[in-house]
């Protein structure tokens, strides 16, 4: 036997085992995706830091569940927190991914209910820092078992 007639062999074999598990249904699908963002907030800072998430974050959430883009959010207080986990948890549930035409959509939306571009934003972001810092964040898509 040649080759070629082996390797074709061995294909025509694998498909047809492989067929078989490809053909079953999948236990789960796609859900909601999930961002988390952990927040240590600075010593005397919490209210000021919940005062501007009661403010503009809960504003833009409340936007985003407008325009379909955010299914819910929550602050999630960590209790007892041991040396280096957050204070809050900030979590934002989105309906799916964003392509980049979306985010950029959805850029100029923020924009204008906030009456500021992407720099002043930024900058509005740095100043935040004297009440909190960013000290991680994950991204986690649920998986709906069927």
């Amino acid at each position: 036997m040649t080759f070629a007639i082996r390797f074709f062999a061995a294909a025509a074999a694998a498909l047809f085992f492989v067929t078989p598990a490809l053909a079953q249904e999948q236990s789960s699908k796609p859900g909601t995706v999930w961002n988390f963002s952990y927040i240590q907030v600075e010593p005397g800072q919490m209210q000021r830091y919940i005062d501007y998430l009661a403010g503009d974050w809960k504003k833009l959430n409340e936007m985003g569940k407008q325009e379909g883009w955010v299914v819910s959010y929550h602050v999630l207080s960590v209790n007892n927190p041991r040396a280096g986990e957050p204070d809050l948890i900030l979590a934002v549930e989105s309906k799916d991914y964003y392509s980049n035409a979306e985010q950029l959509a959805q850029q100029k939306k923020i924009e204008g209910l906030l009456a500021a571009d992407a720099r002043k934003m930024d900058t509005q972001s740095g100043e935040r820092k004297s009440m909190r810092k960013l000290a991680g964040s994950m991204e986690l898509q649920e998986l709906v078992l069927k």
